[in-house]
């Protein structure tokens, strides 16, 4: 069982990072430059950091069989995380707290369809 349990988690482990691989490519491919992947910082990790002209645009990266399942795993507690982490990131711009920022939630299906729904947090 904990063989099983071990394999099940390699796997959802491989599965995201090829999520966010897709997702990145998508982002670059759409003029938005990746400046950081897993980007940590003390309140936690953010998955993809881009930029869309002078806006930093974070992105957390949800994988699932379908987009409704990928969305339901978003948690509050995680967004917090992300917010907290960008405030973080901020701190290294130029611009610090006063920099245009934008949070992205992007969804992969099981067939590897990528959903993004732009501004989350505003929606």
């Amino acid at each position: 069982v904990a063989v099983v349990e071990a394999l099940r988690g390699r796997r959802s482990h491989l599965s995201g990072l090829a999520a966010e691989d897709q997702v990145a490519r998508a982002y670059a491919r759409d003029g938005m430059p990746v400046c950081a992947r897993r980007w940590r910082g003390s309140a936690g990790e953010i998955d993809i950091v881009a930029r869309d002209g002078a806006t930093v645009v974070f992105i957390e990266v949800k994988q699932s069989r379908t987009h409704d399942e990928a969305a339901s795993h978003l948690s509050a507690f995680q967004m917090q995380r992300i917010w907290d982490a960008g405030s973080e990131f901020l701190a290294g711009e130029p611009r610090g707290c006063l920099t245009e920022v934008r949070i992205d939630l992007a969804l992969v299906d099981g067939q590897g369809r990528i959903e993004i729904l732009r501004n989350a947090y505003a929606a």
